[in-house]
């Protein structure tokens, strides 16, 4: 998941025997990260989870790594370090927000509804599991194909970690499972967050700093 500091690597344009279709691909699968991402946040506060609220950022963070992606096919070089920027920050400020709601939660919240997260995570794991089809089917032997399974494996766990706290919504009348779970997956967004928007500051140094050395000779 992307609170796993997970990220799609994309093959060089020209590797890639039908380009046109693996862009399509990515459409695809950016189209169904942001759409999930949109149920996740609805179902998640019309049932009260907040663990479906945290899973939600793993789908805004997918998205945003297509599109990336789709940026880099298109030699915009120049801004994956600012996107994953971006990533960075929104990821860790939502993990702050889910990590405030739970605290809130504590004392305040109500018990979430357990049919409602059990069934928005099997949608959200039968998402999951069709991008990673479309991608493993496409890229079949390239070498960038661990990327890609590692994240589809670490999203799964997302999913079904959601799906479990419904379990234990269901089976104990609680709130608590789906308060572990979620500030479990807003922490790792939190630790997540952090690596990224170090790696994209040292980028965008490194750049700055060739672009000072180019201009001086």
């Amino acid at each position: 998941m992307s609170a796993h500091c997970c990220d799609h690597d994309t093959p060089k344009a020209e590797t890639l025997v039908n380009l046109p279709r693996y862009r399509k691909i990515l459409w695809i699968a950016l189209i169904v990260n942001a759409a999930m991402f949109l149920i996740e946040i609805g179902a998640g506060v019309q049932a009260g989870s907040l663990s479906l609220l945290a899973d939600a950022v793993d789908f805004a963070g997918d998205a945003l790594n297509y599109a990336v992606s789709l940026a880099v096919l298109a030699s915009v070089l120049a801004w994956r370090a600012r996107a994953a920027m971006l990533k960075a920050v929104s990821m860790m400020g939502f993990g702050l927000y889910v990590l405030g709601a739970a605290v809130w939660s504590v004392w305040h919240g109500g018990v979430p509804q357990a049919m409602t997260m059990g069934a928005v995570a099997l949608l959200a794991l039968a998402a999951n599991v069709a991008v990673a089809w479309m991608l493993y089917a496409f890229r079949e032997g390239d070498a960038n194909m661990r990327s890609v399974w590692l994240c589809s494996r670490n999203d799964a766990i997302g999913n079904v970690a959601v799906f479990m706290a419904a379990l234990g919504v269901f089976g104990t009348g609680s709130a608590w499972p789906d308060l572990a779970v979620a500030s479990l997956m807003a922490a790792l967004a939190l630790h997540g967050g952090w690596t990224v928007l170090r790696q994209a500051r040292g980028e965008l140094g490194e750049e700055a700093g060739k672009d000072h050395h180019g201009h001086v000779h």
